[in-house]
C-alpha cells in the first residue's frame, strides 16, 4: 500500500497537488474531514448562521413589502422579479464568511496545528470553499422558501429550475475563493469582515438584483449591466421563468446571462484560487 509522504521541502512542496498512487484519495479524505470540522464549528455556534438564515428572511420581507411598492416591473409582479435577485444578493453578501473563517483560523493558530499533521496542506482552503458553498445552499433554500410563502412562483421546467439553482451556487463557490484571498491578507477576523463588506456590498447593490437597470444613470447602468451579480440574477430569472427586464438591454451579459454568469464564475476561480494558494503559502511560511 502506498503511503502519503510528509514533505520537507517547504511550504511550496507541501501545497503541491498530491501525485503518488493513493494520495489523491487521501487528499479527498483530508478535505472531507476539514469540511466536516468547519460544519461542526457552525453547529456549535449557531449565531454564525445568522447571515444565511435570519438575514435572507429579513431582506426578502423588507425589499418585497417596502421597496416593492415603489418599483414597477414590466411583465410581472415585483415578488417574481425580486426573489432571484435576493438569492444573488444574499449569496454575495454572505460570502464574507470565508474571509472571516480563514482569518480566524490563522489568528488562533489552527492552521499551524494543521501544518504539523500528515495532510494535504491545500485542503484547508478547499474545505473552506466547500463548506461555505453548503452554507450558501442553505441560504438560497431559505430565500426560495420565504418567496414561496409570500407568493413567488417559478414558471419553468425541472431542468430550468435545477439550472437556476446551480448558477448562483457556482458563483458563490467562485466568490469563496475571492474572499479567501481577503482572509489571507487580513490581520484578523474583524478587518477581514470590514474589507469584505466594503467590496461585496456595492457589488450586490449596484446591480439589477433589486431594481431594473433601465432607470439608472448612464455610467451606473453600464457598471450594473457588466456586474457579475447582474449576470447571475438575470440568468436565474430566465431559468426560473420570472420577469427579466434586463433582457431588453443591449449589453452582452444581459443578452447572454447564463453564459456570462458561468464565464464570470470560472474566471474568478481561475484567478483567485491560485492567488489564494500563493497567499496561503506566504502567510504560513516559517
Amino acid at each position: 500500500m502506498s503511503e502519503l509522504t510528509i514533505t520537507t521541502g517547504g511550504p511550496a512542496a507541501a501545497l503541491a497537488a498530491p501525485a503518488r498512487t493513493g494520495a489523491v484519495s487521501r487528499a479527498v479524505r483530508d478535505v472531507v474531514v476539514l469540511t466536516r470540522r468547519n460544519l461542526v464549528h457552525i453547529a456549535r455556534e449557531p449565531l454564525q448562521l445568522s447571515d444565511i438564515t435570519v438575514q435572507p428572511v429579513l431582506f426578502t420581507l423588507l425589499f418585497v413589502y417596502v421597496l416593492g411598492g415603489g418599483v414597477s416591473v414590466a411583465g410581472g409582479d415585483y415578488k417574481d422579479f425580486a426573489i432571484p435577485g435576493l438569492v444573488a444578493l444574499n449569496l454575495t453578501t454572505s460570502a464574507m464568511g470565508t474571509a472571516v473563517g480563514l482569518s480566524n483560523d490563522l489568528r488562533t493558530g489552527a492552521v499551524n496545528r494543521f501544518r504539523t499533521l500528515p495532510m494535504w496542506r491545500a485542503a484547508v482552503l478547499v474545505s473552506r470553499s466547500l463548506s461555505d458553498v453548503l452554507a450558501a445552499a442553505v441560504c438560497m433554500s431559505i430565500v426560495l422558501l420565504t418567496g414561496l410563502a409570500i407568493g413567488w412562483r417559478p414558471d419553468t421546467s425541472l431542468a430550468g429550475f435545477v439550472g437556476a439553482l446551480a448558477i448562483p451556487l457556482l458563483f458563490s463557490y467562485a466568490l469563496a475563493w475571492g474572499t479567501a484571498c481577503l482572509g489571507m491578507v487580513s490581520e484578523g477576523p474583524e478587518s477581514a469582515q470590514s474589507i469584505a463588506l466594503v467590496l461585496l456590498f456595492p457589488l450586490a447593490i449596484v446591480s439589477n438584483a433589486m431594481v431594473p437597470t433601465a432607470g439608472m444613470p448612464g455610467v451606473v447602468r453600464a457598471i450594473a449591466e457588466w456586474n457579475p451579480v447582474s449576470a447571475v440574477t438575470a440568468a436565474a430569472r430566465d431559468l426560473f421563468g420570472n420577469p427579466n427586464p434586463s433582457a431588453a438591454s443591449h449589453a452582452w451579459p444581459m443578452q447572454h446571462p447564463v453564459l456570462a454568469a458561468v464565464l464570470w464564475s470560472v474566471a474568478i476561480v481561475a484567478v483567485c484560487a491560485p492567488l489564494a494558494v500563493a497567499l496561503y503559502r506566504r502567510r504560513t511560511t516559517d
